[in-house]
């Protein structure tokens, strides 16, 4: 788990979730949780805050970034920690585990995993967020279609 703080990242991830949620919105709720995903071409996070929490950067790689936020009695919500897998499939059914890792700032926790792709690639991610071990684990799909930089 990395622990530091990096006001570079969270401005990148924040940005990437806001121009997602322009296209559609890519989040999850129930009465417990809210669980905010995006998918996008790493070349999209500046080289500089990749280079701090050792992302690869390529124009054929793809990030996931899963926050998860616990919701409080008073309509207020908290990061929480999750535990996070995940697969990405393509049209010909050839499928990539994404192993996620946890990087926790001061006010914002993720879960970044990485993939490969191909241009044009049309791409069905699965994922399982489990934010509390006593309760199943959320199941996320989405489709997204990838091109190279």
């Amino acid at each position: 788990m990395l622990t530091r703080y990096s006001p570079l990242l969270f401005a990148a991830l924040l940005s990437l979730t806001l121009s997602a949620s322009l296209q559609a919105e890519q989040m999850f709720s129930d009465e417990h949780y809210e669980i905010h995903y995006n998918a996008f071409n790493s070349t999209l996070i500046p080289a500089e805050v990749a280079a701090s929490y050792n992302l690869t950067r390529s124009g054929s790689r793809g990030l996931i970034n899963i926050a998860v936020r616990e919701k409080q009695p008073d309509g207020s919500t908290r990061p929480v920690s999750a535990q996070v897998s995940g697969e990405v499939r393509n049209l010909i059914q050839q499928t990539q585990s994404v192993e996620f890792r946890e990087i926790t700032e001061t006010d914002a926790i993720y879960s970044i995993g990485s993939f490969q792709f191909t241009n044009e690639d049309l791409l069905t991610i699965q994922l399982e967020v489990q934010p509390d071990a006593e309760r199943p684990a959320y199941q996320i799909e989405l489709q997204q279609t990838f091109y190279v930089d």
